[in-house]
């Protein structure tokens, strides 16, 4: 499914993200030599309706054309059928970002394909471009607590979350050969999420190399991803004061929750009222798969409510992500 180019095909770079496949049969895989020999790996559109990573690496190779990369760059351009619908993938295919930890299907044996070369290249660091549906601020994330991934992290944004879980995604994969990032440059759209992207990219070509050295506690608010909170689907929800007596919902959750992220909130918080005599609203596991729910909330007279302090991230309003992934993740402060 892979093709591999080493030189950028005319046209690409004036194209937007949903005329890539005009051009591109598939996800490709682009080598461009720089003056620094071991390259700097970048993936976009993993999601294909997260387009903030290809205009950013769209901008940052053009700025390079005519005086030469400082740096080798080597760039997934991912899931150009989805980005064509502008959908996170298409009906029938896996999510890009949750086949990086092998796998007999097509496309899993494709990013393993693209992790082998990397190898083969000596790759210098990693970096995996999204955006996200809710409002949350621009953050890195990283999944190994180590001085050169976490010095990586905050070259974009002094916020870093932690996480193992989910365990199938790029940054994962590509953390055994290198320090790896991945940056969420906020919802779809915002001009500062490309720019942001656009400065970070610049950052990583021009290192040299990435500290070893500890990095200081005033330079980093870190975060670890204790439990992810998903929405069963036979659970019928919504947003807002809408279907509490016709009985078409089960759960009617709060339709300002996504001012929630990044906040830590304290025990008896609502998120919503439950229209059911369901038990089941929300299913919270830990990172070892364990169900937690009841560790995390409990139904109090009709609402469903934090039982302890929690700090959520990735909290959405976007029904659609909710079932494709998940209603958001939950955190706690972490000091190293």
């Amino acid at each position: 499914m892979l093709t591999t180019l080493e030189q950028i095909p005319q046209g690409l770079l004036e194209l937007e993200a949903e005329q890539l496949h005009t051009l591109l049969s598939g996800p490709t895989l682009i080598h461009l030599q720089g003056r620094r020999r071991d390259p700097l790996f970048v993936t976009v559109l993993l999601h294909g309706n997260e387009v903030t990573g290809w205009q950013a690496l769209r901008d940052t190779v053009k700025k390079y054309q005519q005086r030469g990369l400082p740096r080798s760059l080597s760039f997934l351009v991912a899931n150009v059928s989805a980005a064509a619908d502008s959908v996170r993938h298409l009906p029938g295919q896996p999510d890009y970002n949750r086949i990086w930890s092998g796998g007999d299907g097509p496309e899993h044996k494709m990013m393993m394909e693209v992790v082998g070369q990397m190898r083969q290249r000596g790759v210098f660091a990693s970096v995996d471009i999204h955006n996200n549906t809710g409002r949350n601020p621009h953050y890195g994330c990283v999944n190994v607590l180590e001085s050169r991934h976490l010095h990586l992290a905050t070259l974009f944004s002094r916020m870093v979350v932690y996480f193992t879980k989910p365990s199938e995604v790029q940054s994962i994969a590509m953390s055994k050969l290198c320090p790896a990032v991945t940056v969420e440059c906020g919802k779809l759209g915002e001009p500062h999420g490309v720019e942001h992207a656009r400065e970070f990219l610049a950052s990583c070509l021009n290192l040299s190399e990435i500290p070893s050295h500890p990095i200081a506690h005033g330079d980093l608010d870190l975060f670890h991803t204790v439990a992810t909170v998903k929405i069963p689907n036979h659970i019928r929800f919504g947003f807002g004061d809408y279907g509490h007596t016709d009985g078409s919902l089960d759960l009617c959750l709060a339709e300002d929750l996504d001012q929630l992220n990044f906040q830590e909130i304290p025990a008896g918080t609502s998120f919503g009222e439950v229209c059911s005599d369901r038990v089941d609203h929300f299913e919270v596991w830990n990172e070892s798969g364990e169900d937690v729910g009841d560790h995390f909330f409990s139904v109090e007279d009709g609402e469903l409510r934090t039982e302890r302090t929690v700090m959520p991230s990735m909290l959405t309003l976007d029904e659609e992500v909710i079932r494709q992934d998940c209603f958001c993740y939950l955190m706690e402060r972490l000091s190293l």
